[in-house]
C-alpha cells in the first residue's frame, strides 16, 4: 500500500484548529449581534405557553433537548411516523432535508442506500461501506442490505446530518441515523395492531411490556407484513412470488433488569425473515445497436429472466445485543455495548431484461459482525464529556453463480474481513448560562484484507490494506433566549478506502482506494420563534478528499463496479419549521443542496468505460438539488373526549443522476408523493382507527438509473398507491 492510503491526518487536525478558532471568532460576534431583538421578542412570550416541542434526542450520546442540540438532526417519535405512514427507514426518507433514499441493491427490497448531502453508497458488496451509518439501539448496522428495517416498537428516529466522525466514527460522512426502541418497563401493557388495504395488504403486529418483578421487565413485539406484487415473471413457469411481492416478518425480545439504583443491564435479541419477490426493473433501450432486442422485452413491471429463482429475494436477519450501565458516582458513569448480528440474503438481476442468457448475475452473500463500545460518561457543574474505545469486526463474502454474461460464464466470488478500532473523546463546557463550547477528538484505525476470484481471474488474489485516521470537531452555541440558540460547528469525517466491489478487468483491476476525508464547516440556528412557531436552519459548506465514487460499466469481460477517487464539494441550506394554532399543526422541511466533482484524482487500472466517465464539475450521484415535505394536520375534540385528525402529507425530490455523470441516460425524474390519514381515537387513548392513503396519485418514478452501453438497466419504485385501515388496540398499563 502507498503512503497516501496509510497516512494519518494529522496535517488536516492542525488546520482544523487554526480554521475553528476564526470559525467560532466569526459565530461568536454574529450571534451576539442577533441576541437583543430575539430577546426582545422573548419577553413577550405569555407565561404560560406550553412547551409543545420538547423532544430529547441522544445524538451527541447523551440525552438533550433538540433545540440545545448544535448538530443538524430531525427527530421522529412513534406517533408521527403512524400518521405519516411510515413503515420503513425508507418511507422517513421522504420528510428529511436532503436526505434520499435510494433502492437499487440487487433487486432485494430489503435494501436502503441512504444518502444525506450526497454521500451515501448505492452498492452492496462486502468491500465497499456505506457512508451513512444506520444504528440500532447504538449498534452500527454495518450492512445496508436489511437495513430497510420495519418501524415497529419505536421510541424515535434521529437522523443527524452532516460527518459524524468524532462520535460516531468511520462510514458517517454524510450523517448518521439512530434508531432508538422503546426499553421495557417504559410504557406497561399490550398493543395490538391490524392493518388491511388494496393491492393485498394485510399487516399485523403486537407489543407487550411487563414488569416481572420490581428489579426486571420485559418486552416482546412481532410482526407480519404482507402485500401482492405489481408485476410477473413472465418467462418463467410458475414463477413462486409475483415482481414487488412482500412477505415479511420480524420479531424483537428484551429484557430489563435494575438490581440496583446504580446498575442496570438491557439485553435483546431480534430477526428478519423476508421472502419477498424482485424490486421493478426494466430495460430502456437508447442504441439499436446493443445487444439487446427490444421486441423481447416486458411491460415495465413484469421480468423478462428465464432464469428460475430471479423473480424471488430473501433476507434472513438476527442480532443480539447486551448494554450494561454503572453509576459510579453523582458525577461519573461508564456503559459497556456488546452487539453480534448476521444477514445472509439472496437476490440478482437480469440486467438484460429478456429471456437471453445476456447479462444474468444471480446473487447471494453474508455477513457477520461484532461490536464492543466503552463509554465513560461525566458531568461536573457545567462541564460535561463522553469518551470511549471500540471495536469492530466483519467478516462477510458475496458470490454469484451461475452468472452469464454475453453467453458465457461470469460467475465471481469476493471475500472480506475487516477489524476496526478507535478511541474517542468529547467535551462542551458552559461559560455562563447563554454561552457554550465544546470539542472532540477521534483516534480509527482499519485493516481490510479482501480476496476475489471472477471468471477473468486465472486465480483467487488476495489484498490487504490498512488506514488511520484523526478526526475532530469544534462547536460553540449561544443561547438567544430560552428555547432559542444559534450555534457554529467544524466536523472532520473519514472513510477508509474500498476495494474495488466488481474487478471483472482482472486482477490487476482488484486494488484498495485511498481513504476519504470530509472537512464540514456549518452554521444553524434553533429555536421557539413564538410560543407556537418553532424554527430549526442550517447552512454548511463540506470539502471531500479523495472521496471514493463507486461508477459501473461494461466491458468485455463483465459488469465492473470500479471506486474513482475525486475531491468534491458539498454546499446547501436546510429548514424545518413546526406550527401550531389550536388544533391545526403545520410541518415542513426543504432543503438545497449543490453537490460537484471538483477534480478526478485517479481512474483504476484497467478501466475501459463505455459512455464517459466522472469529470470535474460533474454531479455527484443521487443528490437532487431540492428536497421538501410539508405535512398539515387538524385534530377536533370530539363532547366523549376522543379526537378525529386528518392529515396530508406531501414529499418532494428534484431530478438527480444514478452515477456521478451528468448522462441523460442516467437522469432520475423529479417526483412528488402525496398521502393522508385519518385517524379517530378515543378519550383514554386505548383505541384508534384510520383511514390511510399512500402515494394517492399512484406515482411511479425511477430510484436507480445505470447506463451500461447502449441500454440503462432501470430499478422502479414498489411504493405504489395504496388505500386502506388501521386498528389500534391497548391493554393494561
Amino acid at each position: 500500500m502507498t503512503n497516501r492510503v496509510r497516512h494519518a491526518a494529522t496535517g488536516n487536525s492542525v488546520a482544523f484548529l487554526g480554521k475553528f478558532s476564526l470559525f467560532c471568532t466569526t459565530a461568536l460576534a454574529a450571534t451576539i449581534c442577533l441576541a437583543s431583538p430575539v430577546q426582545a421578542q422573548d419577553q413577550g412570550k405569555p407565561a404560560d405557553a406550553a412547551e409543545t416541542d420538547e423532544i430529547v434526542v441522544t445524538a451527541l450520546k447523551r440525552s438533550e433537548n433538540l433545540l440545545d442540540t448544535p448538530v443538524a438532526i430531525s427527530a421522529f417519535s412513534t406517533d408521527s411516523l403512524k400518521s405519516l405512514n411510515a413503515a420503513t427507514l425508507a418511507d422517513v426518507g421522504k420528510y428529511v432535508p436532503n436526505l434520499n433514499i435510494s433502492r437499487y441493491g440487487v433487486g432485494n427490497t430489503a435494501q436502503a442506500a441512504v444518502f444525506i448531502r450526497a454521500i451515501g453508497l448505492q452498492d452492496h458488496l462486502i468491500t465497499t461501506d456505506p457512508g451513512v451509518g444506520v444504528y440500532l439501539d447504538g449498534v452500527y448496522l454495518g450492512r445496508q442490505l436489511g437495513s430497510n428495517l420495519s418501524l415497529s416498537n419505536i421510541e424515535r428516529i434521529e437522523v443527524l446530518r452532516g460527518p459524524q466522525g468524532t462520535l460516531y466514527g468511520r462510514n458517517t460522512l454524510g450523517g448518521a441515523v439512530n434508531i432508538i426502541t422503546s426499553k421495557p418497563g417504559s410504557d406497561e401493557g399490550t398493543e395490538i395492531q391490524a392493518q388491511v388495504g388494496t393491492r393485498g395488504r394485510i399487516n399485523g403486529s403486537f407489543y407487550t411490556d411487563t414488569r416481572l418483578s420490581p428489579t426486571l421487565a420485559v418486552s416482546l413485539n412481532g410482526s407480519y407484513e404482507r402485500r401482492n406484487g405489481v408485476g410477473t415473471a413472465v418467462n418463467i413457469p410458475n414463477p413462486s412470488a409475483s415482481i414487488g411481492e412482500q412477505n415479511d416478518a420480524s420479531g424483537r425480545a428484551a429484557a430489563y433488569w435494575t438490581p440496583t439504583e446504580n446498575f442496570s443491564i438491557l439485553a435483546s435479541v431480534d430477526f428478519v425473515r423476508a421472502r419477498d419477490g424482485q424490486s421493478p426493473y426494466k430495460v430502456d433501450i437508447y442504441d439499436e445497436g446493443n445487444p439487446i432486442s427490444s421486441s423481447e422485452l416486458v411491460s415495465p413491471d413484469d421480468s423478462g429472466t428465464s432464469v428460475p429463482g430471479l423473480e424471488t429475494t430473501s433476507l434472513d436477519l438476527f442480532g443480539a445485543s447486551v448494554t450494561a450501565e454503572l453509576k459510579l458516582d453523582d458525577h461519573l458513569s461508564t456503559k459497556l455495548l456488546n452487539s453480534y448480528r448476521q444477514t445472509k440474503y439472496t437476490g440478482g438481476l437480469a440486467d438484460n431484461d429478456t429471456p437471453a442468457l445476456i447479462s444474468i448475475f444471480p446473487e447471494q452473500g453474508e455477513a457477520k459482525q461484532y461490536s464492543s463500545e466503552l463509554q465513560l460518561n461525566g458531568e461536573y457543574g457545567a462541564f460535561n464529556f463522553v469518551g470511549g474505545l471500540y471495536y469492530f469486526h466483519e467478516n462477510g463474502t458475496n458470490q454469484s453463480s451461475p452468472a452469464f454474461f454475453f453467453g458465457g460464464f461470469s460467475d465471481y466470488y469476493i471475500k472480506q474481513v475487516s477489524n476496526s478500532y478507535a478511541a474517542y473523546a468529547n467535551a462542551n463546557l458552559n461559560l455562563g448560562e447563554k454561552l457554550t463550547i465544546g470539542a472532540g477528538v477521534r483516534y480509527s484505525h482499519d485493516k481490510k484484507t479482501a480476496t476475489a476470484d471472477f471468471a477473468s481471474f486465472p486465480a483467487p488474489v488476495t489484498r490487504s490494506a490498512t488506514y488511520e485516521a484523526v478526526t475532530a470537531q469544534g462547536n460553540i452555541s449561544y443561547k438567544l433566549a430560552e428555547n432559542v440558540n444559534v450555534y457554529g460547528t467544524i466536523q472532520l469525517g473519514y472513510q477508509p478506502g474500498s476495494f474495488t466491489p466488481r474487478p471483472f478487468g482482472g486482477p490487476s483491476s482488484f486494488n484498495a482506494s485511498p481513504k476519504t476525508t470530509a472537512t464540514n464547516y456549518e452554521v444553524g440556528f434553533k429555536g421557539k420563534i413564538l410560543p407556537n412557531w418553532t424554527l430549526l436552519l442550517s447552512g454548511f459548506i463540506t470539502e471531500y478528499g479523495d472521496r471514493g465514487l463507486p461508477y459501473s460499466f461494461i466491458n468485455a469481460n463483465g459488469f465492473n463496479t470500479v471506486i474513482i477517487s475525486a475531491d468534491a464539494r458539498a454546499k446547501g441550506v436546510e429548514a424545518e419549521t413546526t406550527i401550531t394554532l389550536g388544533g391545526l399543526r403545520l410541518k415542513g422541511s426543504l432543503g438545497y443542496l449543490d453537490s460537484k466533482i471538483t477534480s478526478v484524482n485517479s481512474l483504476p487500472p484497467a478501466f475501459f468505460p463505455t459512455g464517459g466517465t466522472p469529470v470535474a464539475g460533474a454531479p455527484t450521484a443521487l443528490s437532487p438539488d431540492v428536497t421538501g415535505s410539508a405535512v398539515a394536520s387538524y385534530a377536533f375534540d370530539l363532547p366523549s373526549g376522543g379526537t378525529i385528525t386528518p392529515q396530508v402529507d406531501y414529499s418532494y425530490r428534484a431530478k438527480e443522476y444514478g452515477q456521478p455523470v451528468a448522462r441523460a441516460s442516467e437522469l432520475l425524474a423529479a417526483r412528488n408523493l402525496v398521502g393522508f390519514n385519518l385517524k379517530y381515537e378515543n378519550a383514554a387513548r386505548t383505541m384508534s382507527f384510520a383511514v390511510y392513503g399512500n402515494n394517492i396519485f399512484n406515482k411511479v418514478y425511477d430510484t436507480g438509473r445505470l447506463d451500461q452501453g447502449g441500454f440503462v438497466g432501470v430499478v422502479r419504485s414498489n411504493d405504489r398507491s395504496e388505500f386502506g385501515v388501521r386498528f389500534t388496540r391497548k391493554f393494561g398499563g
